[in-house]
Parts: structure tokens; C-alpha cells; sequence
């Protein structure tokens, strides 16, 4: 059976948002309100389907994005999302044959990179995507973990915490989250519309519930975090409150606004367990506490998968801690970003260009944007069978030139 891959039209676009529903295992019924939002912000070239006669069985959208990289630069990225195959139609290449048209026009275009968020994690590695972060959260037992309340508004070093509303936060938040990209790779870009739709503005998939809002200013004035948090109504037969505050959304750009807005957090009258929602792994939280233990770890997941689509930008588009120079050989069944690459790097700038030297490294592109991003180790990754070191002791040298202190974050799922 041959079945059709191209982009959806205006008048096809609503049973292509049945079909996306459908496959997300949604109430397949889409309001007026809901198409005209969603057809408002779609580029409907980027929007794929497969039809199957005039039946759409499989959904595909992209759409323009910015990454942070290691050192505060920024890669042009083709985002991934809504990706559906109807499960009447499974096991019959559609996927990879939007993927396939996708990743083309995105090579064509000259995106760095492609992303994604998996719902599933052994699909995307056949397309070359590997994942460069992961999130972790923490369910705290406040009463436990030893934090002083009586200070969680004033903080030591100064600075203060204040409770704002929703038009502030779309105020200050833009410019505090560039900032965060500034210091962590893997961020991606929040467009007015993503703040307007993070703070209650515009049609919402979800009843909208207002969160509590707290900024920290340091001792100077400026402003430097703030988060968003709901808490819920829940008390034992003994009066005793056992309320949890879920937070919704943190950005703290300095350690001192970071260990504050916890501070505080764990510290509201009447709340006896805070969430901390997707954080970076190496987030401050649980250390923050004088008992740590009092911090117990309920998700660590893959967050941002990356597939290279042009390996020169992606590895001169980062910064470098130590000077040294690899050949490395990437191998990509696809054709669109194989080859052999020689990387001269130092804490100055990098310079990547094609060669014929022999390679110190070879592996598969999905490997690339992992260690591209600094999350994980290339010995690791030898060790594992997924990184050849064809020159003794050349993985060691790559984890000095590529491993970042801070390791990746990617706060949003798109």
C-alpha cells in the first residue's frame, strides 16, 4: 500500500490535530479554540502527514529553535514534536520516511542540529538523535531537612525574597533565562508566546491554576531568580497540615539566588513536602540541606536528545578548558553529517575542518552531540563499546577537552 508524505494544508490541518490527539491517547475532539490557537503558531510547511488515501495516520511538526552550547554560544536547531503514527499503521516505515523528509530540509536550511524530547527511549537512536541532558526531581521532606524558617525572606548573604505576580515574571523572566543559557548548555529558547502560556495568558491544554510567584534580589537590587510554585490543601485527623508546593518553574542565575529560593521554598508555613519539578542532576537542592537525606530523588530521566546535522558548527559553536587537537571520525549511516573532522581546540576557540588523517576517535553520530554537550565521559563511552579509541589514551583527552562542570539542563518540554 502506498501511503503519502507531504505537508498539511489549512483545511486538512484540523484532522491532523485529531490524529495527533488520537495518537497521544487524547479525547480525539478538537474546539474551535483549540484549532484556531494551535493554527495561529504552526508553520504549516514544517507540519507533516501521512495519508493513507484521505486519511491522516501519522502527524510530524518542526519548528525553528535556539540551544545554548558550552560557553553561553547558541546552535540553530530544527525542534521536533507532535510525532504520531495511528496504531493501525505502526511497523510500516512512516516514521522514518517523515523523518527522513524532516531531517533533509533541515540540512538544506543549514540547522545545526535537530532536537527532540522522547516519549520513548529506544526510538530515536536509530535516527542518529542521542540524548545530551537529563532531568532529576526531588521530593523534600521539609520538616526534616533542618533549614531555619525563620530566615527563608531574608537571606544571609543579604539579598531578599519577595512574592510578585504574573506580570512581572513576563517582565523579568526573558532576560533571567538568557542569562541561565549563558551558564548552562542544552537550554532551549522561550518564545513570548511560551512566557505568555507559562503565566496563565492565551488558550491552555489544561485548566489554568495560578501559581504563587517569589523573586530573589540580591543585596544590590537586581534581580537574579525566581520561581513559580502551587500548593496544595491537605491535613491529617490530628490539625496537622501535610501540604506539598509543587514548583512549577525555578530559574536562579547565581548560587546565591539558587540556595535562597529553595531556602524559602522549604520553608512556607504549613507545607510539609516540596517538589522540586525537572532540575538539572547537579542542581544545589539536596546538598543545600543540613540533611540531605531529608531530599529523596523520585525521577532521573533523559530530557534533550540531539542529532548533529553539521559537525564543524556544532564543535566550534562551544568553548574548550584545555588546549589539545583529535582526529575524530563520525560515522552516520544517513550520509547527512559523517565524516572525518580534525578538532583543534584551546580555551581561545576551536577550529574543526575535514581530513584525511587517521582518526583518534570513531563513533556514531548520535555520540557526537553527547559528548558535543559535555554530559558524559568518552572513556565512559569506550568502556561501553560506543566510542573506539583507535589512539591509546585519545578517549582521556577528549573527556578534558569536552566535559563541562555544569552539566547540561533543558527546563522545558516542547
Amino acid at each position: 500500500m502506498t501511503f503519502d508524505v507531504r505537508a498539511v494544508t489549512e483545511s486538512e490541518f484540523r484532522e491532523w490535530q485529531r490524529a495527533l490527539r488520537t495518537g497521544f491517547l487524547k479525547a480525539p475532539v478538537v474546539s474551535d479554540e483549540e484549532f484556531a490557537d494551535r493554527l495561529a503558531h504552526a508553520d504549516l510547511a514544517r507540519t507533516l502527514g501521512v495519508f493513507d488515501r484521505d486519511r491522516i495516520v501519522g502527524t510530524f511538526r518542526s519548528f525553528r529553535q535556539e540551544v545554548s552550547t558550552v560557553g553561553g554560544g547558541g546552535l540553530t536547531a530544527d525542534a521536533i514534536t507532535q510525532v504520531t503514527v495511528a496504531p493501525t499503521h505502526r511497523r510500516r516505515g512512516l516514521l522514518s520516511r517523515m523523518m527522513s523528509v524532516d531531517l533533509a530540509a533541515a540540512k538544506e536550511r543549514g540547522d545545526a542540529i535537530a532536537t527532540l524530547i522522547a516519549a520513548e527511549y529506544p526510538i530515536y537512536g536509530r535516527y542518529g538523535f542521542g540524548p545530551v541532558s537529563w532531568i532529576a526531581e526531588w521530593s523534600v521532606d521539609v520538616r526534616r531537612a533542618g533549614l531555619d524558617p525563620r530566615r527563608s525572606g531574608r537571606p544571609e548573604d543579604g539579598g531578599r525574597i519577595d512574592l510578585t505576580d504574573a506580570d512581572e515574571i513576563r517582565k523579568t523572566g526573558p532576560e533571567l533565562y538568557r542569562r541561565l543559557a549563558a551558564v548552562r548548555a542544552g537550554v532551549t529558547n522561550r518564545s513570548k508566546r511560551d512566557w505568555d502560556r507559562g503565566t496563565g495568558l492565551g488558550h491552555q491544554s489544561a485548566p489554568w491554576r495560578e501559581p504563587y510567584y517569589a523573586i530573589y534580589r540580591s543585596a544590590s537590587g537586581e534581580v537574579e531568580g525566581y520561581a513559580a510554585y502551587t500548593a496544595d490543601d491537605k491535613w491529617d485527623d490530628a490539625k496537622t497540615p501535610l501540604n506539598t508546593a509543587s514548583v512549577r518553574d525555578l530559574v536562579a542565575v547565581t548560587p546565591a539566588a539558587e540556595r535562597a529560593l529553595w531556602h524559602y521554598l522549604c520553608s512556607i508555613d504549613w507545607i510539609a513536602t516540596v517538589r522540586s519539578g525537572h532540575r538539572a542532576p547537579d542542581d544545589l537542592l539536596p546538598l543545600l540541606l543540613p540533611d540531605p537525606r531529608a531530599a529523596k530523588m523520585v525521577t532521573y530521566a533523559d530530557m534533550l536528545w540531539v542529532r548533529v546535522l553539521d559537525v564543524p558548527r556544532v564543535l566550534e559553536g562551544r568553548t574548550y578548558p584545555v588546549e589539545d587537537g583529535l582526529v575524530l571520525e563520525v560515522r552516520d549511516a544517513d550520509g547527512l553529517a559523517g565524516g572525518r573532522f580534525r578538532l583543534d581546540a584551546s580555551p581561545a576557540g576551536a577550529a574543526c575542518v575535514r581530513t584525511s588523517e587517521p582518526a583518534d576517535l570513531a563513533f556514531d553520530v548520535a555520540e557526537s552531540g553527547t559528548l558535543a554537550f559535555g554530559d558524559e565521559s568518552a572513556v565512559r563511552l569506550s568502556r561501553l563499546g560506543r566510542v573506539e579509541e583507535l589512539t591509546p589514551g585519545a578517549a582521556a583527552r577528549a573527556d578534558l577537552l569536552f566535559r563541562t562542570p555544569l552539566r547540561p539542563f533543558s527546563p522545558d518540554i516542547f
